[in-house]
């Protein structure tokens, strides 16, 4: 699935860099009540990018699977005043956690890491993404 072309994500304007991380401009249509980005904002291009991230690691479970987003932490650390860029990871344990519990009984939990960075690099959010994964 092409996550840009989830019409929401279309609606919010996160488009797919060059280098493939999403971005998310800063305009007029992103910013908040200080002329900063918007929470929500920063908020939807990290939990875009974690389930974008899910399809990349697994794409053997594309279109076999039903994620759903269960929980979510974020903490914003500084203004984003630029073109903000999602960054997603997880660690090779929780990898291993999840393949072996999907193995086992065809669902699974596994939290995806976001940092939001601006375009200078500066961190401005990170986020934990807690997904819930079950075969249809």
């Amino acid at each position: 699935m092409d996550v840009v072309q989830i019409p929401f994500v279309k609606k919010v304007g996160i488009t797919q860099a060059v280098d493939g991380k999403l971005e998310l401009a800063f305009n007029d249509d992103t910013h908040n009540h200080l002329a900063t980005m918007h929470a929500s904002a920063q908020f939807t291009l990290a939990e875009t990018a974690s389930g974008e991230f899910l399809q990349t690691l697994f794409p053997e479970l594309v279109g076999k699977v039903i994620p759903v987003l269960r929980d979510a932490t974020v903490k914003f650390k500084k203004p984003a005043i630029k073109t903000i860029i999602a960054y997603p990871s997880i660690s090779d344990e929780t990898q291993e956690k999840f393949n072996t519990q999907f193995a086992k009984k065809g669902r699974a939990s596994i939290s995806v890491n976001v940092e939001i960075k601006d375009v200078e690099n500066t961190v401005t959010c990170i986020a934990s993404y807690n997904w819930f994964v079950q075969k249809i």
